[in-house]
């Protein structure tokens, strides 16, 4: 809402720059990052005190029973500070604002609805898993039909843009707002699996916020647009304004999740940080990009398919020491932080590798 500060720089020149979307992103980023750092330890403390802490498995990797009762639904300090900093920053008369909004506090309720029956009311079964399914596959119905409605762009309502190729599209014609919720709940789902280890989960989401900021500036300015053969959407680049202050909420909350993690982020915010990244590649035209730039989501839902079907359909054996991904890797003998950095180090290759379809067509 500061955007219309703007309107009083004939009384104070330097209030233009609120008009400038490059300077609303940083804003918004340094403003989340701030909020999450000084607000992390009220809420670490009123977490312990509540005695809202992580149940570890007992079949999972030995040396996770050590951060057995470390506080978790630290995913509160991602989701207050991503939408306060996108109130601040982003304009709201631009109908993205609310959809990622929406998609934010939506999905976060959901996983809020789970965390708090499990950690709160000692449920360990949580919140039944067909119900929280259901859950997600509505949030994705209200952002399928807003799209529907209101397209990012009419032209390309119902296609694919084709990476790496110049000028391809595919048109799916109804088939493509099925395959838009699927998106949507199938990103949600794919962080909450990858959310296993230390920073793991807040720091790939970091690079994915990163790759699609770039786009969503792009898609918004129509000579950027046009010079590089993507998809134009009015108003996406504000969509950069939004995933900015994702990257800095997540960064401030690195700062207390980094191994030793003093506390976790739970399902309250891995749902949300999946299904708006999900959101934001629907919003941008960049839906065929979503497996690159998450890819190490989607190796990470893969293995945990792939072991249930190896364990149902082989009698009991078993791809991976254990699934997800990173845990098989732990079991092997690497040591947890250097899990992370490694993956980390995977996001960034395919962020190079999405951010390349820019000129490779």
């Amino acid at each position: 809402m500061l955007y219309y500060l703007h309107q009083l720089r004939d009384v104070y020149s330097p209030f233009n720059v609120f008009r400038y979307i490059s300077f609303r992103a940083g804003a918004a980023m340094v403003s989340a990052l701030f909020l999450s750092i000084l607000c992390g330890p009220a809420l670490i403390r009123i977490l312990r005190e509540k005695k809202i802490g992580q149940q570890q498995r007992l079949d999972g990797p030995q040396s996770h029973l050590a951060k057995q009762g470390t506080p978790t639904m630290g995913g509160l300090l991602i989701i207050l500070s991503v939408v306060a900093s996108t109130l601040l920053w982003m304009r709201p008369d631009v109908r993205f604002t609310w959809m990622l909004l929406s998609v934010t506090v939506l999905l976060g309720g959901v996983g809020f609805w789970d965390d708090y029956l499990k950690l709160v009311r000692k449920d360990p079964r949580g919140a039944p898993s067909r119900l929280k399914f259901v859950a997600q596959i509505a949030v994705a119905f209200i952002v399928v039909l807003w799209l529907a409605v209101r397209p990012p762009n009419g032209g390309y309502s119902d296609m694919l843009l084709v990476p790496y190729a110049k000028e391809a599209y595919l048109s799916l014609g109804s088939l493509y707002f099925v395959l838009a919720a699927l998106i949507i709940v199938g990103s949600s789902n794919a962080v909450n699996l990858t959310d296993g280890l230390d920073g793991l989960a807040a720091g790939s989401i970091i690079f994915c916020a990163m790759t699609y900021g770039v786009f969503a500036y792009m898609a918004g300015n129509i000579k950027f647009a046009t010079y590089l053969r993507i998809i134009p959407v009015e108003g996406a680049g504000e969509i950069s304004v939004y995933l900015a202050a994702l990257i800095g909420s997540c960064l401030g909350f690195l700062w207390y999740n980094a191994y030793p993690a003093e506390v976790f982020m739970g399902d309250t915010s891995s749902l949300f940080l999946g299904g708006v990244i999900g959101t934001v590649a629907l919003c941008v035209k960049q839906e065929l990009l979503l497996p690159i730039v998450g890819g190490v989501f989607v190796v990470e839902t893969l293995s945990v398919i792939l072991q249930m079907g190896s364990y149902k359909l082989r009698g009991g054996k078993r791809i991976f020491r254990m699934a997800p991904l990173h845990h098989h890797f732990e079991l092997g003998g690497i040591a947890e932080p250097k899990v992370t950095v490694r993956f980390w180090i995977a996001n960034i290759v395919l962020m190079l590798a999405a951010l390349a379809s820019l000129k490779l067509r």
